[in-house]
């Protein structure tokens, strides 16, 4: 086995508002652009306003068009940037931003596209994602991004076009129930019906978004209302009865949690999506630096602890690394941030962590104690809970007896010997640090002679370094994105986790590229994935976005086919793409790159990887399809099958580790 080379150095659904929020590392004030282009607009002149409060000031009061408060309202929230496609029931709002200044729109070729866009958008930078769709199929079209968005905390501003509100509910041309459709996978859904409503509607829709456990909110905007004309009054901060703030952290519950800490002997943190979400990465870095806690981050938390990091043990889960999901199942205290016990990481909930004590912080309380039990839950800010908690920690070994002092290693299993831990975990340590040496990641490669789908991902990252962003689609070039490349920051890895969306990938690169254009973005797509949304390529080609698409061609719905090798009697029903090696190659891949304006090109051996990826690397005037053609037998190593312990994970075939006292 080919080891990895190692790497080089916000409230529930339904509370949470915030006087002052944190996205990425910045503290940013409800409402206040936090992107690359609103810096102008939000410099301050010597009577101490912004331009953009000027320009809102100038304009309170204007009698306009609801399609033009909609414009208005978006570039006073600090909105630059829209991805959507227009419809009979948003020509309206299409018409006004034809006028606008400071909206840059998208025209994108499906309404998926322009969903997932919007969440690359968001989850590449922390700032709000905005789609905007027409009625009925339109805004259904919106749906499978909504839900994605939603199950993976992603901000976003969903607004859509409906019926005149006068023929609502009698079968109109386009008409659905959008609000009632998206109600279960949304913070909230709001219709409005009269054009005073507008400013209101948009600038809570954007709070809820944004504050407290960041989700998708859908604003469905009648025609009639975008079309009468009213006095333009719009207030940034909102009233918003029932929404409530979860602005303060128990100090009983932090003190509560510090004393299980200082107690356990097998700690380990449990880092989840949530603290990227929070931008709390610097504080938790603070945290595992002051306790020496090994750490496991979730897919969703790729990054936010350097892989670098000495503490960093990998993934935990159905396909993370030993020491990751060991440290997990022999842990007497477990530490969750952010994180919400689902079943990927748990496996069989009954035989998780038999032997762990948990405490839970999280923004949403709604998550606490949901499928793990918290013998102390704290319902807060991530980056609010990390902070006390090392303040308690610190004012602790303040007073105790030779506390142990820390310095970066070069890499996370070269922990010199001279190195001070903390004294109480240093059995629990060389545990751990015997698993990374037993257990390192790696890969076979494969029988047949094909390429090594591992190698090309782990190239791929090597060459384009941890300040690029890796858009993945999802299925086992999911799990090898995640596991065979160094992440060293957050915002760097995007995927869609809870949902599972096939289709993900091209559009989020696309938007990711759009909010950060000084950036790299790989979209690294399987076959499957690719075929259902690479018409965004031709938005890519139109609009400019030069974004690099690496499709890991096994011919198949490899992930699928994985667990019909192993659990169906190599039974392969209906998972053959025909798109790879020894088939028709339909379609072939880099015709239908080079007819979208790509760069395109094909590589079969070792040999040509390195120089591929250099040339899409050397490329930034056109977007770059590379198909990598790969073997279909490669599978994804580790593996916990579902319905089973974590106890019961595999390393490869046949080959299982040993754990706890067994």
């Amino acid at each position: 086995m080919t080891p990895k080379p190692t790497a080089t150095p916000a409230a529930g659904r339904s509370g949470g508002v915030a006087t002052v929020r944190t996205v990425g590392a910045r503290p940013v004030a409800p409402g206040d652009p936090t992107g690359r282009s609103a810096a102008a607009a939000s410099a301050t002149t010597a009577d101490g306003t912004t331009a953009r409060e000027r320009l809102l000031a100038e304009r309170q009061g204007q009698v306009v068009t609801g399609a033009q408060a909609i414009v208005w309202s978006l570039e006073a929230l600090g909105v630059t940037d829209v991805f959507g496609i227009p419809g009979g029931n948003v020509i309206p709002l299409y018409d006004a931003l034809m006028s606008a200044t400071g909206l840059r729109h998208i025209l994108t070729r499906h309404e998926q596209g322009a969903g997932h866009a919007a969440e690359g958008y968001a989850a590449s930078t922390g700032r709000v994602g905005v789609a905007i769709a027409t009625s009925g199929p339109g805004a259904t079209n919106l749906v499978t991004p909504i839900a994605d968005a939603y199950l993976d905390s992603v901000p976003l501003l969903i607004v859509t076009g409906q019926v005149f509100s006068g023929l609502r509910g009698t079968d109109a041309f386009q008409e659905a129930d959008i609000v009632g459709i998206t109600m279960p996978i949304t913070k909230h859904s709001l219709l409005v019906t009269t054009v005073d409503e507008i400013p209101d509607a948009l600038a809570s829709a954007y709070h809820l978004a944004s504050t407290g456990r960041p989700g998708p909110v859908v604003v469905d905007i009648a025609k009639d209302a975008q079309q009468a004309s009213a006095p333009f009054r719009f207030t940034p901060e909102p009233a918003l009865p029932g929404y409530r703030a979860y602005t303060r952290v128990s100090h009983a519950q932090i003190a509560a949690a510090v004393t299980l800490m200082r107690s356990a002997e097998r700690p380990v943190i449990y880092a989840g999506g949530g603290i990227v979400r929070s931008g709390a990465s610097a504080e938790l870095a603070a945290l595992v630096e002051l306790t020496d806690f090994p750490t496991v981050t979730t897919l969703m938390a790729r990054g936010v602890i350097p892989d670098s990091d000495r503490h960093q043990l990998g993934m935990p889960g159905m396909h993370g690394t030993v020491p990751a999901v060991l440290a997990l199942q022999e842990a007497d205290l477990i530490v969750a941030i952010g994180a919400r016990f689902d079943e990927r990481v748990t496996g069989d909930p009954a035989h998780f962590a038999p032997l762990a004590r948990v405490i839970h912080a999280d923004v949403d309380p709604a998550e606490i104690s949901k499928i793990r039990h918290a013998e102390v839950p704290i319902v807060g800010d991530a980056a609010a809970v990390m902070t006390q908690l090392a303040a308690e920690w610190a004012a602790w070994a303040s007073g105790a007896a030779a506390a142990p002092t820390r310095a970066a290693s070069a890499t996370p299993t070269a922990r010199a010997a001279s190195q001070p831990r903390n004294p109480g975990i240093a059995t629990w340590w060389q545990r751990l640090d015997g698993l990374r040496e037993q257990f390192p990641l790696g890969y076979d490669e494969p029988l047949d002679g094909l390429l090594s789908p591992q190698y090309v991902i782990e190239r791929l990252g090597a060459l384009s370094g941890p300040d690029a962003v890796y858009a993945s689609g999802v299925g086992q070039h999911q799990m090898w994105a995640a596991q065979f490349i160094g992440y060293e920051r957050p915002h760097a890895w995007l995927n869609s986790g809870g949902a599972g969306t096939m289709g993900y990938s091209v559009p989020a690169a696309m938007g990711a590229k759009v909010a950060e254009p000084h950036r790299t973005v790989w979209a690294i797509d399987g076959d499957g994935c690719f075929q259902m949304t690479n018409q965004e390529l031709a938005t890519c080609a139109v609009n400019s976005i030069p974004i690099k698409v690496a499709i890991i061609n096994n011919s198949s719905l490899g992930m699928v086919r994985q667990w019909q090798t192993l659990f169906y009697d190599n039974r392969h029903s209906f998972t053959d793409l025909d798109t790879g090696h020894g088939s028709q190659m339909v379609p072939d891949f880099v015709k239908l790159g080079e007819s979208y304006g790509a760069l395109a090109l094909r590589v079969r051996t070792a040999g040509e990887v390195d120089a591929a990826i250099e040339l899409a690397l050397a490329t930034n005037d056109r977007s770059v399809v590379i198909d990598f053609v790969v073997s279909p037998e490669a599978m994804v190593w580790p593996m916990v099958p579902q319905g089973v312990g974590n106890s019961e994970i595999q390393y490869a075939p046949a080959a299982a580790p040993v754990w706890g006292d067994e």
